[in-house]
């Protein structure tokens, strides 16, 4: 049985939503690029530094815009870039590059249920963002259950109870201030006598910098491995794409001590700075797997890079 993170077939109108979702940046970007991208010369080095001060501008990093430049100047060197036109071709390379680089990490499970851990602070639309995958999942036809092992947030469980309403599945809960692990125990016991597929649990999100945190992260993630050892475990991060460069600083840190397979980018509708998928990608090694493209249930989409870059750089 293939993991359920294998790529997805681009859906009718996949293209349009992603578009609506950079919005922002693609006219933060086309304002400051329209004149290198309508050049109708040589491209030369004024108009690259004027390119890569625009990139970072876009929160893709100081790191990654130098590399991006740097492949782009070795072209301009071997031979010129002709015009506006090439240079918007190359750019879209050069981001499909770092994009495609980060392996998706498909693995083969044995038994069920998937097991999606959800980290990230509080803040990011953690609990929201497991509500709405598992309204997708239920569109792919799986059966769902949702855990609610976040037990020190005031009210996180009867915010994620809402959600398992809305998107017609089971919850399985315990008190506030109870054991997260306990509650995992008994969502994974429940999953495999329904024979659930999919089983996404909600975890704490406290401060990135409390060490208690992470080893109850770590304790969640053998609690699993031991009651399921036959099972796929994954951890996805989720992150505010509004947050920008600071965001990933809280990933660093949570990659390290949460053994991280892939990010979950909300609120990229609501930023002008769209480029941090970019740099996710370079920086941290880690596939975006779902992007955030508004406030309904239906707005979580998978990522897929070409209509990314499709839609950041019209043209």
């Amino acid at each position: 049985m293939l993991s359920l993170f294998g790529t997805p077939e681009q859906k009718p109108g996949l293209l349009d939503r992603m578009k609506q979702a950079v919005a922002r940046t693609r006219d933060s970007l086309q304002e400051r690029m329209d004149d290198l991208l309508t050049l109708a010369r040589p491209v030369d080095e004024a108009a690259l530094e004027e390119l890569e001060a625009t990139l970072i501008a876009s929160d893709i990093g100081v790191g990654t815009s130098q590399e991006i430049l740097g492949h782009l100047r070795q072209q301009a060197s071997r031979q010129q870039i002709r015009d506006g036109a090439e240079l918007r071709h190359l750019l879209k390379i050069e981001l499909l590059r770092i994009l495609d680089s980060v392996p998706p990490r498909e693995q083969v499970f044995t038994a069920n249920p998937e097991i999606i851990l959800m980290v990230g602070v509080n803040g990011t639309g953690k609990t929201t963002t497991t509500g709405k995958l598992a309204a997708y999942f239920c569109e792919q036809g799986k059966s769902v259950l949702l855990c609610a092992a976040d037990t020190f947030r005031a009210a996180a469980i009867e915010q994620l109870e809402v959600w398992a309403q809305r998107s017609g599945v089971d919850m399985v809960r315990t008190r506030q201030g109870g054991d997260p692990s306990a509650a995992l125990f008994d969502a994974l016991q429940a999953a495999k006598t329904r024979n659930i597929d999919v089983l996404v649990v909600d975890t704490a999100g406290r401060l990135h910098t409390k060490n208690n945190l992470m080893a109850e992260l770590d304790k969640i993630r053998r609690t699993a491995q031991r009651v399921a050892p036959d099972a796929h475990v994954q951890t996805l991060l989720v992150m505010d794409a509004t947050t920008g460069q600071n965001g990933l600083q809280q990933a660093r840190l949570f990659t390290q001590a949460a053994a991280v397979s892939g990010i979950v980018l909300t609120k990229l509708d609501g930023t002008a700075k769209g480029g941090i998928v970019v740099a996710i990608a370079r920086e941290l090694q880690l596939p975006v797997r779902y992007v955030g493209v508004g406030e309904q249930m239906g707005d979580l989409i998978p990522f897929e890079s070409s209509a990314f870059v499709d839609s950041l750089l019209e043209g």
